[in-house]
């Protein structure tokens, strides 16, 4: 579970991380969804641009995100591949029955483009943010106290579940599983018969710690009313620096909302 710990660099001490966890949190926020509205190719250099200067000021390390991409930019790399090849009309060239098309081969950028961006601003943020910290900013800014807890739950039971996931996959190791080699694209029905009980175990197993779980925060109370506190690090005040900040990465956000309006007329 090394590559879900994001919080390895909280404690680094960086611009983006002096900035105040609720301006960060509204102000990345907003960032990413100015990224997600960008539709023009011209504008995608401006956004990774915007990225890895973030990513540059918060004093991160390229293998922190270089790890954390592998697995996202498979998948991704895998919905658009085929775009270049069968999207559009305008042939760039062509290679047999291959045929490199303009207009996937814009999409294919685009996506690429938006993603990387998006995916950089939220690694900055998980990466420079204590997760609790982060919680009780978005509390304070008025998330449900339910939405909080399922979060906090979800993500306190992820390294529980990679525990546990592992110590069954060691004592599958231990009675001769995956001893011998499969060739590619060809897995037996025994293999596939155990790693589907491998699944169907792991999830009735997390099924029964979530109603354990459940089960010991009804009898300490928990359901029946409170007094929500607000971390002390979501609470203070912030900053010139995270004033400053703040307002630059918004009006880069707003900048490129108007640069994508004005490209599209």
């Amino acid at each position: 579970m090394g590559a879900a710990s994001l919080d390895t660099y909280v404690h680094r001490e960086s611009m983006i991380h002096r900035w105040s966890p609720r301006l960060k949190l509204v102000s990345l926020v907003a960032l990413m969804f100015a990224f997600a509205a960008v539709r023009q190719l011209a504008l995608v250099p401006w956004m990774l641009g915007l990225a890895a200067l973030l990513y540059g000021l918060s004093g991160l390390p390229m293998s922190f995100l270089r790890q954390r991409l592998s697995y996202p930019g498979l998948f991704i790399l895998s919905l658009v591949v085929l775009l270049p090849l069968t999207v559009g009309d305008t042939v760039l060239g062509q290679w047999g029955w291959l045929t490199l098309r303009q207009e996937g081969l814009m999409a294919t950028l685009l996506i690429v483009g938006r993603f990387l961006s998006i995916l950089t601003l939220g690694f900055i943020l998980l990466g420079t943010t204590p997760f609790l910290t982060l919680l009780n900013a978005m509390r304070s800014l008025g998330l449900p106290t339910i939405l909080a807890d399922m979060t906090l739950l979800s993500y306190r039971y992820l390294f529980e579940i990679a525990a546990m996931l592992a110590t069954m996959q060691q004592a599958m190791r231990l009675r001769g599983f995956g001893q011998r080699r499969q060739r590619w694209l060809r897995v037996n029905g025994q293999t596939m018969q155990q790693l589907a009980m491998l699944a169907g175990n792991l999830l009735i197993r997390s099924y029964e710690q979530s109603e354990r779980v459940y089960k010991a925060m009804r009898l300490r109370g928990y359901g029946y009313g409170g007094k929500v506190v607000v971390g002390q690090s979501a609470a203070t005040q912030p900053c010139a620096l995270s004033w400053g900040l703040a307002a630059g990465v918004l009006a880069a956000a707003v900048s490129l909302v108007i640069a994508e309006g004005l490209l599209r007329l």
